[in-house]
């Protein structure tokens, strides 16, 4: 009997050798909330840990690519449902709001004075700091034709691309780490 289990111990550690081999150091994170507070949480996250060199994917997707809106940008030929989704929505990230406590927008600019004060990144130095790190950036194609966006209006960004759910999803099978903010 102590043969068969030591047979089966063996294949075991097989299979786990095989399942660990199967994932990278890389984290795959969708950015689903277009709110201040979620946003700076994905960026603290994200550049954390390409800063401990995992390579980092995020996936933008609804909501959260207003963030990643070029306010500078105007573009043409949107029909009205796309213009008035644009006008509704922030026209980037220094125009997010807060989850909570946004106040007509008093909470956005008291927690963005306290982390002034702090000496903690703004939401662009952030981005600014992913960028310098390698960090990739997905966007939903289905999200923004959905929404009305146009790939022309989005931020120059190094590491951007657009793609579709099976991508993300192929990303995050290989990740060690997935999240979803």
């Amino acid at each position: 009997m102590s043969k068969e289990i030591e047979v089966r111990v063996e294949e075991l550690e097989k299979k786990i050798t095989q399942l660990q081999s199967q994932r990278k150091d890389q984290l795959s994170m969708v950015v689903f909330s277009g709110d201040l507070d979620k946003m700076l949480a994905s960026l603290v996250i994200a550049v954390g840990a390409a800063a401990m060199d995992t390579e980092v994917k995020m996936f933008f997707t609804f909501w959260g690519i207003s963030a990643l809106r070029d306010k500078n940008k105007k573009v043409k030929g949107k029909d009205m449902k796309s213009k008035m989704f644009g006008a509704m929505l922030p026209h980037g990230i220094s125009q997010l709001k807060l989850s909570k406590m946004n106040m007509e927008g008093l909470g956005k600019d008291m927690i963005k004075g306290i982390m002034k004060q702090k000496n903690i990144a703004s939401p662009e130095e952030m981005l600014a700091t992913a960028a310098e790190l390698g960090i990739h950036i997905d966007i939903c194609e289905m999200s923004m034709d959905l929404m009305g966006f146009k790939k022309e209006e989005m931020i120059d960004y190094p590491n951007l691309g657009y793609c579709g759910v099976a991508t993300f999803l192929a990303d995050a099978g290989e990740s060690s780490i997935q999240l979803f903010i």
